[in-house]
């Protein structure tokens, strides 16, 4: 008689094993573009200490006595602007990613791959609870963050490692690491935006390369993200240099008071337009899936902002999404980072 053939004792709880999870993970959304929604996902949201590096102590009296009194119901009218039929852009964009993955990766049926938000729904703590009872006692956990940021990157660990605290019998995790040199997507950037600037009527002067801000201290103290996204910047820039294009880089969605990475978006928009340049077209690298941030604060601020300062054609560049390059990138990555458990 084998081990296997042997009773187990009464109360013996079921367990699942053998198979290997894949979770992907983007910053957030509200449930719904309302103002109550907002706030809830603002207070999760600005109350991480990788996001807000101040004191709880000064900081929650701020949050909650004047931000979340103030700053939602801006944000859900914008949050509206992008609103579609699936809900919100990011949510429904990170799941079609999840979904093309599960059909490339999990053909034989042991690969399971899931997407989570790291602030709002779904979470990850659900998320990889239900890949565990599932039977996923390995899991890569893919943050979707080409350039790596303490406020991004790390905090999406941070919270994968409170619900590893929480368990008895803890699956194995991997984490995706930065990608922002990778050849894999410097050369499906240039694929997918090239495509996109040929469908063009118009041929940009310039090409502005706007990345999500971060205040400079980061910097300071030691954080890669502005190196990684110069980085980015320079290998894209000379991946498409055969498109005679002017190439800038930029930093968008400034908040507070503090000094953040320069120049700014905003400003380099109307700088450009002011001293005559006409034609622009830009796109957000550091994004994997279009989000509140490309479709409302570019593609529509950003527009506004050109054209007013004198500027004529202007356009937003999608992010890669689930186009056929962005994919292709993804599952190599992921493959890679999967290399000896499938």
């Amino acid at each position: 008689m084998t081990w296997q053939d042997q009773q187990l004792p009464d109360g013996h709880p079921t367990v699942r094993s053998g198979k290997i999870g894949v979770l992907l993970v983007n910053l957030g959304t509200p449930v719904a573009p309302t103002t109550a929604d907002v706030r809830t996902y603002l207070a999760e949201f600005l109350s991480d200490k990788r996001v807000i590096e101040i004191p709880a102590l000064v900081w929650q009296p701020i949050l909650r006595g004047i931000i979340l009194n103030t700053r939602p119901q801006k944000s859900a009218e914008a949050y509206r602007k992008v609103w579609s039929e699936d809900g919100s852009p990011l949510a429904a964009i990170t799941k079609g990613q999840a979904v093309a993955m599960q059909g490339a990766l999990g053909g034989d049926g042991r690969v399971m791959v899931d997407w989570a938000m790291r602030y709002g729904a779904p979470s990850i703590p659900d998320r990889l609870a239900a890949l565990q009872d599932a039977g996923c006692d390995r899991i890569l956990l893919a943050p979707m963050y080409p350039q790596y940021c303490a406020a991004t990157t790390a905090t999406v660990v941070d919270k994968a490692g409170d619900w590893l605290r929480e368990q008895r019998w803890q699956p194995s995790l991997r984490t995706l690491p930065p990608y922002h040199d990778e050849p894999l997507y410097i050369d499906a950037l240039a694929a997918d935006i090239g495509r996109q600037l040929d469908a063009l009527d118009f041929v940009p002067e310039l090409l502005l390369l706007s990345f999500h801000g971060m205040p400079a201290r980061t910097l300071t103290l030691g954080d890669p993200y502005h190196c990684h996204c110069h980085k980015t910047a320079r290998l894209l820039e000379a991946k498409m240099s055969g498109r005679g294009l002017r190439f800038r880089t930029s930093f968008q969605s400034r908040f507070g008071r503090a000094k953040w990475l320069e120049p700014a978006t905003d400003a380099v928009l109307e700088e450009e337009a002011r001293s005559g340049t006409k034609r622009i077209a830009v796109v957000a690298p550091g994004f994997s899936a279009d989000c509140l941030e490309t479709l409302e604060e570019l593609a529509i601020e950003g527009h506004e902002q050109f054209v007013e300062a004198g500027g004529e054609q202007f356009a937003a560049l999608s992010c890669l999404n689930t186009s056929d390059a962005g994919l292709s990138m993804l599952e190599a990555l992921l493959r890679r980072e999967l290399a000896g458990w499938i």
